[in-house]
């Protein structure tokens, strides 16, 4: 089991690199939510640099707004075109893992119901879907690389079962499994991954407490976090310590390795 941690805002890829190193864990997960690393703006050399400095390598969570679906064709495209040039930079620097969360889309308020666009007009949904999932699959070829599909608050909403499908048919894709998403909502996430477990093969793994909310480091909620790792470990997951501060991952590392000393 390889075990990571998030970028931090505000912090150079190569600072992150660094407290990667000193904590004696494997991967950065960059966040593609922040400015500097926008495609467009990573220089593959030096990133593949730092890596191999710093003995690290690199995961990818795409920008959590991220919506290839969406109903207007020209905004897609251009989701659409984020994700392959995504792919593509992982391809140069051996980037397993791509995480991203499943966008619903929007929803119309009725005097009586909410009604998801999507689930009133499921032949665009499924076909600009299918249409993702395809391009995807042709992009990353044989490369190894996965696009693993976050739980949000997305999978509690009754259509987005069928979407998650609708990915899964093609090997290229898999799923995440955020432990802190899923404890913050009641765990009305999990079915979702349970009915797929065979494609788990990432893991964001934080802590929860009513009183705080998630994020929390390892040991300062309520979860039981040695019950995630025997899950992970299962199923082949990488595992980032998704707090959000070098002192938070620092706390979670530490009481990783009372939990599981032989693994990290």
């Amino acid at each position: 089991m390889d075990f990571g941690m998030p970028t931090f805002i505000g912090k150079t890829i190569e600072e992150c690199a660094a407290h990667c190193q000193q904590l004696g864990l494997q991967f950065v997960e960059i966040s593609m939510d922040f400015p500097e690393y926008q495609p467009e703006r990573i220089d593959v050399d030096r990133f593949a640099e730092i890596a191999e400095k710093y003995g690290i390598y690199y995961t990818m969570h795409i920008e959590g707004v991220l919506n290839p679906w969406e109903i207007n064709d020209r905004a897609a495209a251009a989701y659409t075109q984020t994700v392959l040039d995504t792919v593509g930079i992982a391809k140069k620097l051996s980037i397993p893992v791509l995480n991203m969360h499943f966008n619903q889309g929007d929803y119309i308020t009725l005097p009586d119901r909410k009604v998801y666009v999507y689930k009133q007009y499921p032949e665009d949904f499924r076909r600009k879907l299918t249409a993702f999932r395809d391009v995807c699959t042709k992009a990353i070829g044989d490369s190894g690389i996965k696009i693993t599909v976050e739980n949000t608050l997305s999978f509690m909403v009754d259509f987005v079962g069928e979407g998650i499908d609708i990915l899964l048919q093609s090997p290229v894709f898999g799923l995440t499994f955020d432990t802190g998403h899923d404890a913050a909502h009641g765990f009305q996430q999990y079915p979702l991954i349970e009915r797929n477990l065979d494609r788990l093969c990432h893991m964001h793994l934080h802590d929860y407490s009513v009183e705080r909310g998630d994020h929390l480091p390892i040991g300062e909620g309520t979860l039981d976090i040695l019950k995630y790792l025997k899950l992970a470990e299962q199923h082949g997951c990488r595992v980032l310590l998704e707090t959000k501060t070098a002192e938070g991952v620092r706390l979670s590392a530490e009481r990783m390795r009372e939990l599981f000393p032989c693994k990290l």
